[in-house]
C-alpha cells in the first residue's frame, strides 16, 4: 500500500516542477513573468507549485486538457 502512495506523490513532484513555466495553463499563476528585482516569499513560486501539485496532480491535469480544449477551439475558429 506504501509503493502506491510513494508513486503518486513522486509523479506529482516531478509533474509540478515540469509545469512550472506553463502554470499559468492550469488556470494559476501569472501569463507574464515578474520584475525578478522583486523579492518573492519561500512559498509564492516553484515550490508552493511544486507542493500544490504533489498532492493535486490529477486535479490539475484535467484543468490542462480542459484549458487545451478551450484554446484549440479559439485557434480553430480564428482560423475560419
Amino acid at each position: 500500500m506504501t509503493l502506491p502512495i510513494a508513486l503518486f506523490l513522486a509523479f506529482g513532484f516531478c509533474f509540478g516542477l515540469a509545469t512550472y513555466s506553463n502554470r499559468h495553463l492550469f488556470s494559476e499563476g501569472p501569463t507574464q513573468r515578474r520584475d525578478k528585482s522583486e523579492p518573492t516569499p519561500l512559498l509564492d513560486g516553484r515550490v508552493m507549485w511544486t507542493l500544490t501539485c504533489t498532492l493535486l496532480w490529477p486535479l490539475m491535469v484535467l484543468t490542462g486538457l480542459n484549458t487545451w480544449w478551450i484554446l484549440s477551439r479559439r485557434r480553430a475558429v480564428a482560423a475560419r
